[in-house]
């Protein structure tokens, strides 16, 4: 039986799921237990005020967070409650290039996802799913420029195994109080994948070669690559994709309808080089935010997700995560949902 199980968001999924699930688990564990995020979007102020509420029945609470995402001021509200509620069990990430021009382009962003809880039972949440959304909305603006996450093509796994599920609360736990900056990509955990039971979880920023694009430069012809991103814009990424295609790996893309997200000029050079592009058509507010790979080869299947863009300051300078795993019943759910949002993409 699988240690892992994934949950899908989106239009088609009850408002408010996956959120509802962390805050779920917020509620159950005791005290003596503990609580340790990594989050690059947090607005929710009812989850913010349920983990105050945490800390105050005794359970070790800790949130690192970033403090000028690429909507500015989106996280502020929480950190205010959660500067009042936890005191040193909040870390908000800021840097020197904040609101420089520069900081627009170069700027590390704290961009993991990741939950981790000790009770009922030790788990580990790791994907898409940004807390960027509110009840009641304070902040309508802030929707429109990111997109009503609640509502999202999203997704969390629930990773179970004991000993990754204690390497990620410790790797949360270095981040809550690491320096972060240029030379984060040169400490050795940042090279170093966590393995255990046929899962590999990779973090950047990193000095060594992108783990993901590597893996998928190695593969036969023939294989079959099909990729979920909301965004495809870095040239590292085209280039890497490009490549493989002219060697003659298939490669099938389901996409954002944003442009900002996948500037057309990205999605034409894709195109000719022969990759099959579609563009996931819903409600202007509802983003395609899921990130996966699905990769099939003549002797295995794999499936590969996480936080990490196809963007050039994801591929090199941002905090990410990413899981690869040849889990078979993962992979299943996984290509389930592809269709799903193929049914739906122009």
């Amino acid at each position: 039986m699988s240690d892992n199980q994934v949950h899908f968001g989106g239009p088609d999924r009850p408002v408010g799921l996956l959120r509802d699930l962390l805050a779920l688990r917020v509620a159950r564990v005791p005290a003596g237990g503990s609580i340790d995020w990594v989050a690059y979007y947090l607005r929710d102020r009812r989850l913010a005020a349920a983990l105050v509420e945490a800390h105050q029945r005794g359970v070790a609470v800790r949130v690192t967070l970033d403090g000028r995402p690429r909507t500015p001021h989106a996280n502020d509200a929480v950190i205010e409650i959660l500067t009042a509620g936890l005191g040193n069990g909040l870390r908000v990430v800021r840097s020197h290039l904040d609101g420089t021009p520069l900081g627009k382009i170069a700027r590390p962003r704290l961009h993991e996802k990741l939950y981790c809880f000790s009770h009922p039972s030790p788990v580990a949440f790791v994907g898409s799913f940004n807390l960027s959304s509110d009840s009641p909305e304070g902040d309508p603006e802030v929707i429109e420029i990111i997109g009503d996450h609640d509502r999202a093509h999203n997704l969390l796994v629930e990773l179970r195994d004991p000993d990754l599920v204690q390497g990620l609360t410790d790797h949360a736990r270095v981040l809550h109080t690491a320096r972060h900056g240029c030379f984060a990509r040169f400490a050795p955990s940042a090279n170093r994948a966590m393995q255990h039971n046929g899962v590999s979880i990779y973090f950047w920023p990193r000095a060594g070669r992108h783990p993901i694009m590597r893996f998928l430069l190695d593969l036969e012809r023939g294989a079959r690559v099909r990729i979920a991103a909301s965004h495809i814009s870095g040239f590292s990424s085209l280039r890497g994709f490009c490549a493989l295609a002219a060697r003659g790996v298939k490669i099938e893309i389901l996409t954002e309808s944003t442009r900002r997200r996948v500037p057309v000029e990205a999605e034409q050079r894709l195109i000719r080089a022969g990759i099959s592009v579609r563009r996931l058509i819903e409600d202007e507010w509802i983003p395609m935010h899921n990130k996966f790979v699905l990769i099939e080869t003549s002797s295995q299947k794999s499936t590969i997700f996480g936080s990490f863009n196809w963007s050039e300051s994801s591929y090199r300078f941002n905090r990410e995560i990413a899981v690869a795993t040849e889990d078979p019943l993962l992979f299943k759910a996984f290509s389930d949902r592809w269709d799903r949002l193929a049914t739906v993409a122009d």
